[in-house]
C-alpha cells in the first residue's frame, strides 16, 4: 500500500511539472480542467480518416503525459474498438463545447467489442488506461485545444 501511495505522489509531482511546462494552447497539447488540477497532455492529432482509422494501433507503450486526440469535421455518434491496440486506454468523448460527455476507462487491448461514446461527439481523447480516474477527470471537466471552435467552447485558447 505504501508503494502505491508513494507512486501516486511521485506521479502527481511529475505530472504537475509537465503541466507547468506545457500550459500554452498548441496543436500538440490538450489541457483539461475541472474539479481536479489542470493537466496537459502532449498529443498526436488524428483529423483525417486514415489517421483516425490507425489511431494508436500496434504501439507497445505510451508516455504517461501523452495521448492522441481524434477530431471530426462535425459531431458524430462515436464508436470505437481496440482492434490491434496493444495498450489499455481511457477514451474521453468530448462535445462541441469542449466538455467531456463520457469517459470509458481501461478499454481492453485487442478487444473488438464496440465502445459507444454517444452522440454529438466532436473529439475523442485517448490516454493511458486508468489515468482518467487517477487524475480525477469527470463529465464536468473541460478540454482546451485550438482545433475546437473557439466561439463555442467554454474554455477557449
Amino acid at each position: 500500500m505504501k508503494l502505491i501511495i508513494g507512486a501516486s505522489a511521485v506521479f502527481c509531482l511529475w505530472f504537475g511539472e509537465i503541466q507547468a511546462q506545457t500550459s500554452d494552447c498548441a496543436l500538440d497539447q490538450v489541457s483539461i480542467r475541472g474539479s481536479h488540477d489542470t493537466v496537459t497532455f502532449s498529443v498526436e492529432v488524428a483529423d483525417d480518416n486514415q489517421e483516425r482509422a490507425r489511431g494508436l494501433m500496434h504501439r507497445e507503450s505510451m508516455a504517461t503525459d501523452a495521448g492522441m486526440i481524434f477530431f471530426y469535421d462535425s459531431p458524430i455518434h462515436a464508436r470505437f474498438w481496440m482492434r490491434n491496440t496493444l495498450i489499455p486506454l481511457d477514451m474521453i468523448f468530448v462535445g462541441v463545447d469542449g466538455e467531456i460527455n463520457r469517459i470509458h476507462t481501461n478499454a481492453i487491448p485487442l478487444d473488438e467489442t464496440v465502445i459507444d461514446g454517444g452522440r454529438d461527439v466532436i473529439a475523442v481523447l485517448e490516454i493511458n488506461g486508468g489515468l482518467s480516474k487517477e487524475i480525477g477527470l469527470s463529465d464536468a471537466s473541460e478540454l482546451r485545444h485550438p482545433m475546437f471552435d473557439q466561439k463555442i467552447v467554454s474554455w477557449s485558447c
